[in-house]
């Protein structure tokens, strides 16, 4: 449940055998076991980490505060808080909300305390802090105002959705990135030459290339490439290669980054959506890859697609919704892989036709005029009058039945409740078909003014 922050490893060579005898320590995996010792060790977060930044003069005068830690995996939050337990001379303490409840988090806090009465700070670090509920999240609040802890919280997902304000006010929030490959190309080589904690007592051969494979596969995750890198020395063993054929069984059927429920997963659906919009058909395409790729449930794509076809293209394309839907079907139908070239050939579709969310902004005008004005009669001249003590009552009287109408359409005769009047929702758009659609309604509606009496719509 907690820790203490721990530097160093030792390995001998046993001269009769010619390999690498790791100690106990050495059996961490190799991500550990080169977690930087100092943030000169620390490899991209340029930003926030640069010299003479705000937190790193914070970090190297001891002087540092609470915070949240925002950012993908493997970017350096668990090294970062770290670093800051030692360079402020603290005690350094990391629980998991995935393993934690509110007694350990109180046993946690508790021992603090009493660390703090003794004139010693905590670092307390909360791993995955946005799986905390609000209770859980509020434990921490009066110690953190005491200062009994330097609250260090690591998040995946956007702070704002997933973390209380109370807390949110007590802490200030650090935006880590993904590091780049040639960051965590850095980091490889450092890996490689270490004789101590690394990989350089084992005298591997790899050419610049592969290391460059290597940092391009980790997809911004540190802690991803050095597992790929220890996997591959292992298959290559000490004094050999590691080779393109080494590599290909290490990188095999690796995927993206991607969080099925969280902020990469609604970021890139929202991608997505947007590139369908912009009518960008290359774009929706790579967004569709990706997410199909990073394991999106593709019948979750088709319904997504389904709502782009009613909401972005409308009445402007009618057969976009027609062809959203035979996708889906046609999905349910073959499964992947072969279904996924369905979901892509509609967004291919969706993207590059005449795009009208007119439906889409009537409906929701329509939906406020409902809830604006409540429950309105119907019209005695268009209710139905299926019995004669209806009719006597005035249901159904002076209906114009539109058929028998010059034209076949009663202008004079509205559709709406007396108290509303008239309304105008659907306005076309002069895109697709919706150009024929509106020139239709634009006379429709002139004539139906003129008839009632009333100044034509604009």
């Amino acid at each position: 449940m907690a820790g203490v922050a721990r530097r160093g490893s030792t390995a001998g060579i046993d001269s009769t055998q010619g390999l690498l005898q790791p100690s106990g320590e050495d059996l961490r995996p190799l991500a550990e076991r080169m977690r930087p010792a100092a943030l000169d060790e620390m490899v991209g977060q340029r930003r926030l980490l640069a010299p003479g930044s705000a937190l790193r003069r914070a970090v190297e005068n001891g002087r540092v505060h609470s915070m949240i830690l925002w950012g993908p995996p493997g970017c350096g939050k668990t090294t970062l808080a770290l670093l800051l337990a030692q360079y402020a001379d603290a005690e350094f303490q990391a629980i998991s909300a995935v393993l934690c409840g509110l007694p350990q988090v109180r046993e946690v806090l508790a021992q603090a305390a009493a660390r703090f009465g003794q004139g010693r700070r905590t670092v307390l670090f909360v791993d995955e802090v946005h799986r905390f509920n609000k209770v859980q999240q509020d434990a921490f609040l009066p110690h953190i105002e005491r200062g009994t802890i330097l609250f260090v919280g690591a998040t995946t997902e956007n702070p704002s959705f997933e973390l209380n304000s109370a807390l949110l006010s007590r802490c200030r929030v650090h935006v880590m990135e993904a590091v780049s490959a040639a960051d965590i190309a850095v980091a490889l080589h450092r890996a490689l030459a270490d004789r101590e904690r690394g990989l350089g007592a084992l005298d591997l051969r790899i050419d610049e290339a592969l290391v460059e494979m290597i940092a391009h596969a980790a997809d911004g995750d540190v802690r991803r490439g050095l597992t790929f890198l220890e996997i591959a020395a292992d298959l290559a063993g000490p004094g050999g290669e590691v080779t393109q054929a080494t590599l290909e069984q290490v990188l095999a059927d690796r995927t993206r980054r991607f969080d099925k429920g969280g902020e990469q997963f609604y970021d890139q659906i929202s991608a997505l959506h947007k590139s369908v919009r912009s009518s960008n058909p290359d774009a929706a395409l790579y967004w569709l890859a990706r997410m199909l790729d990073g394991g999106a449930d593709p019948s979750y794509l088709a319904r997504r697609l389904t709502r782009m076809a009613v909401e972005d293209i409308g009445l402007a394309d009618p057969r976009a919704l027609e062809m959203a839907v035979d996708a889906w079907e046609t999905y349910d139908r073959l499964g992947s892989p072969e279904g996924d070239l369905a979901l892509a050939q509609v967004a291919i579709y969706l993207a590059s036709t005449a795009k009208s969310n007119a439906a889409y902004v009537a409906f929701n005008e329509a939906r406020a005029d409902v809830a604006q004005y409540g429950t309105q009669e119907v019209p005695l001249h268009i209710r139905n009058a299926p019995t004669r003590l209806m009719k006597s009552l005035g249901y159904g009287r002076d209906y114009r039945y539109d058929h028998d109408v010059d034209g076949g359409i009663a202008l004079d005769q509205t559709g709406f409740p007396d108290a509303m009047g008239e309304r105008i929702y659907y306005r076309p758009v002069t895109r697709g078909m919706e150009i024929k659609l509106k020139d239709k309604l634009d006379a429709l509606r002139q004539a139906r003014a003129k008839a009632r009496g009333e100044a034509p719509p604009e």
